[in-house]
């Protein structure tokens, strides 16, 4: 069991045993816990011949490292990232306009959860992510994310500002977002290819990726904090060409 990982949580187990359940090695779940959200999940694995076992509380604990496991952890070959070349591929053969996100130095796993979360109720394409100086999938990714991080590709390049500048080739627009930035976000076009381009909170983006960006956009703040959390805006981004993109069905 040395090489393989461990899944917790009622959404993140049963969205794997929905979507890669070849992955899922084997099934560990509180002992006396028979809940229908509990038998859905226990229903699933049967399905498709996975063994569970019945444990202690505590050897739930141990295996989730100390999170939330709500009484179920799975264990399951590594999770893959996604490579440049392989984000490739997928806008070869996207049909509609592309909506991509791309994390510029976000470390907290809890936010980048949420992001892929909204990525993909969003219908984005992607997440773009560093592969240095960013979190990148874990249980808690996965936890948090809700069963998006087995449904929405997530891409982890060498050089972030290369990627920005190939994408740019491909036709897509390159947003960031900035709080000294003179437009706000919903004076900006997102109906056209984009790449929507978040800083790490605090920071913000890092030089290159910003002198990258072929806009730089901002969120009106009219309270008294500056700032929102970095899911929080990547969500209202998002949403925001969601419903550009929808406006003219919708009228």
């Amino acid at each position: 069991m040395s090489e393989l990982e461990y899944i917790y949580g009622l959404h993140a187990v049963q969205a794997m045993l929905e979507q890669s359940p070849k992955r899922v090695k084997r099934l560990i779940v509180q002992r006396g816990r028979l809940d229908a959200r509990m038998q859905a999940v226990l229903e699933l694995a049967a399905a498709e011949s996975i063994d569970s076992d019945r444990v202690l509380p505590e050897e739930l604990e141990r295996l989730a490292g100390g999170g939330v496991h709500q009484g179920v952890v799975a264990a399951v070959t590594p999770s893959q990232l996604w490579s440049e070349e392989m984000l490739g591929h997928l806008l070869d053969r996207h049909e509609g306009v592309p909506l991509l996100l791309v994390l510029d130095g976000v470390t907290d796993p809890h936010n980048l959860g949420a992001c892929l979360r909204s990525a993909d109720a969003a219908g984005a394409q992607a997440v773009i992510i560093p592969r240095d100086r960013s979190a990148s999938l874990s249980p808690t990714v996965r936890k948090v994310a809700c069963g998006a991080a087995e449904t929405v590709p997530l891409v982890a390049v060498t050089n972030l500002a290369r990627t920005l500048k190939q994408l740019q080739q491909r036709g897509l627009w390159v947003v960031g977002t900035a709080g000294e930035a003179q437009q706000l976000l919903y004076q900006i076009d997102l109906t056209v290819p984009t790449v929507i381009v978040m800083g790490a909170e605090g920071a913000g983006m890092r030089r290159l990726t910003r002198e990258h960006c072929d806009f730089l956009a901002k969120l009106p703040m009219a309270g008294g904090v500056s700032s929102l959390n970095v899911s929080v805006a990547a969500g209202v981004c998002l949403f925001e060409a969601v419903r550009q993109r929808t406006a003219g069905i919708l009228a």
